[in-house]
């Protein structure tokens, strides 16, 4: 039975707990006293201390990241209250800076700050000393099947642990350790079940001399001493989860909104023995790798090796998400990604601002030219996926500036554009320009930014709303043919007859703002993609009073009413691009709207599982080829 357990809370179920897998991985002799589970932030409260006080443990670990600390501070502070012996240890980047500005650490006993890889395990060895005779069956802690230990120091007396006596034994509150557990629900490593049950004697006595620190800085570990622990990930995580991989930890660049800002330098995980692990996980079916390595093609030896690994071991189906540094993608580099098939690429490209002066104010150091460049080359020479960054509310960037990006990054053509709001994340030098830039965030994570000298609430609202209904009209890949419609209209020579057949004019729209002179629309590379975007949402926001979580078939429906009374679009044409984009994640129900406009099917759409899954469905809708069946 564990007398340690390591949890966290995830986003959702897919997200494997990839740090805590790398603390039981490098627990040492302490790794089959481990137990590891997963809950998502969903879950109630007292189902998760529920689950983890089922364990019995003397030590729980928790992982404390923006998405989870809310509730991550609501289960230890119950923790506290109904098992207030429980030695609890927090880690993770939430709780690695302003640590003593948060209740969270406030609650628990010990914090670990930066990479606790070994330094988990460390204090777990010296808060469970005491128990190494007894649990080889030597000293006075043994009575018959029950071992008797003193008190781990708690919250307010966190003492340094001495060994058992005889005095101890007069004054124990006992709490039996059962010797096995079982939850479905649960991603669990568990020690080997006890002959017998184990008996962890909790007491207010017993303490010791000298006092451990609370908060504990991690130094930075040799990556070279690291157990990898890519073994760790279940039958069930390699069918059902996100697998994620590293071969480095740290960046180079030193953008203020950034926390790798602060990791510095980058370190690579000895290449051989890395490669050896991502070979273990393609003999056991893994087909989907997330890297997280936040500069992947910055080693061009590493890479490169990488990506030839991959390339030679590829097979259908086969997905690799990397984040790359936008406008360094040499020659060696491109002559192994132009050979990977449609699918098998997933380049995340972090671009966040294509204004010069704001790059620079917030120590950005971005060629973006070059960015134009491999971005056109991707697209025009490469099946790669791209996915590009962009950031609302930096310091220095007005709407007229974040515009004017916006619609120079739709015309490079990448797949999906995420548009994120500004977070002020513990720790990141952004804060120095609040008072210049009266910048203001919400005390509440994620800390999004919520106004600035140039951007009021109104806007940012407004923006944040664009950015939703982007992600589900763009992003998705439902609407890959119908999106461009939104400012493009329908040319006459896609559409079999003059322009003017198929498109009218409309009005420039008025904005909640009140301008009718659209950030972005007056350009000499035709309409902007911003400027009639942000009229469609702030349409659909207006017409069905909400910006996430309409249905599919409704926001059919929607579009297909907005294309053809707003922008003036003949229903036939619309109508036929709006059902081919419906069938591409293979759906055969036509929605109402269009069936009076449909009388024959078209050619249907190669749908990722046609195509032999190669990929994430996403991705897939956003890479068709058309078929005939």
């Amino acid at each position: 039975m564990p007398s340690i357990v390591l949890a966290t809370l995830n986003a959702k179920y897919p997200h494997c707990a990839f740090g805590l897998r790398y603390l039981l991985a490098n627990m040492g002799e302490l790794r089959d006293e481990t137990a590891l589970l997963e809950f998502t932030i969903n879950q109630q409260t007292l189902e998760i201390l529920d689950a983890i006080l089922a364990q019995r443990p003397g030590i729980v670990g928790l992982g404390v990241y923006i998405w989870n600390v809310a509730e991550t501070t609501r289960l230890v502070s119950d923790l506290k209250r109904v098992a207030p012996d429980v030695i609890v240890v927090l880690g993770g980047p939430e709780v690695s800076y302003e640590t003593d500005q948060q209740e969270l650490a406030r609650l628990a006993d010990y914090v670990i700050t930066g990479e606790a890889d070994l330094a988990f395990g460390a204090l777990c060895r010296e808060l469970l000393a005491p128990l190494a005779p007894a649990l080889r069956g030597e000293g006075p802690g043994v009575r018959g099947s029950s071992l008797l230990v003193p008190s781990l120091p708690s919250s307010g007396e966190r003492a340094r642990v001495r060994g058992p006596s005889d005095d101890d034994a007069h004054n124990l509150e006992s709490i039996v350790l059962p010797s096995s557990t079982s939850n479905s629900q649960l991603s669990t490593f568990d020690s080997q079940p006890t002959k017998a049950p184990l008996t962890l004697a909790l007491s207010p006595q017993g303490r010791g001399e000298g006092t451990k620190p609370r908060i504990i800085h991690a130094p930075v570990p040799t990556l070279t001493n690291l157990a990898l622990p890519y073994d760790l990930y279940s039958g069930e995580d390699l069918a059902h989860r996100v697998i994620y991989v590293e071969a480095s930890r740290g960046c180079p660049f030193t953008c203020e909104f950034c926390l790798s800002a602060l990791d510095i330098p980058v370190r690579q995980f000895p290449l051989d023995e890395f490669l050896a692990a991502m070979g273990r996980l393609l003999e056991r079916g893994t087909k989907c790798f997330k890297f997280v390595d936040r500069t992947f093609n910055l080693n061009l030896r590493v890479s490169r090796a990488i990506l030839d690994f991959f390339l030679e071991r590829y097979q259908p189906g086969m997905f690799l998400h990397f984040e790359l540094i936008p406008d360094r993608l040499p020659d060696s580099l491109k002559e192994l990604i132009v050979q990977f098939p449609s699918g098998a690429l997933q380049f995340e490209v972090g671009i966040q601002t294509f204004n010069d002066d704001v790059s620079n104010l917030i120590s950005r150091d971005q060629d973006n030219d070059l960015v134009e460049q491999n971005l056109t080359w991707l697209r025009d020479h490469t099946s790669v996926h791209v996915h590009a960054d962009l950031i609302v509310g930096l310091p220095g960037e007005s709407l007229d500036s974040f515009a004017a990006g916006f619609d120079r990054l739709v015309r490079l053509k990448p797949h999906e554009i995420q548009v994120g709001i500004l977070k002020r994340l513990r720790g990141t030098p952004i804060i120095r320009h609040d008072a210049e830039w009266q910048m203001v965030y919400s005390p509440h994570p994620p800390y999004e930014v919520l106004q600035t000298k140039l951007l009021d609430f109104a806007t940012i609202q407004e923006l944040r709303r664009f950015a939703k209904l982007w992600d589900t009209i763009a992003n998705s890949g439902n609407f890959v043919e119908t999106l461009p419609l939104v400012w493009e209209g329908i040319r006459g020579q896609q559409a079999g007859g003059r322009q003017e057949d198929f498109l009218s004019v409309s009005p420039l729209p008025v904005f909640p703002s009140g301008e009718r002179e659209s950030p972005g629309s007056a350009s000499d590379c035709g309409p902007s993609p911003f400027t009639e975007f942000r009229h469609l949402a702030t349409w659909l926001f207006t017409r069905a009073g909400q910006a996430h979580g309409i249905a599919l078939s409704r926001l059919v429906e929607l579009l297909f009413e907005y294309l053809t009374t707003e922008r003036g679009l003949v229903p036939t044409h619309v109508a036929a691009v709006l059902w081919r984009d419906y069938q591409r994640g293979g759906r055969s129900d036509k929605p109402h709207c269009l069936r009076p406009f449909i009388t024959e099917p078209p050619p249907a759409i190669n749908t990722p599982t046609d195509r032999g899954g190669s990929g994430p469905k996403r991705q897939g809708r956003h890479h068709p080829q058309a078929t005939t069946r």
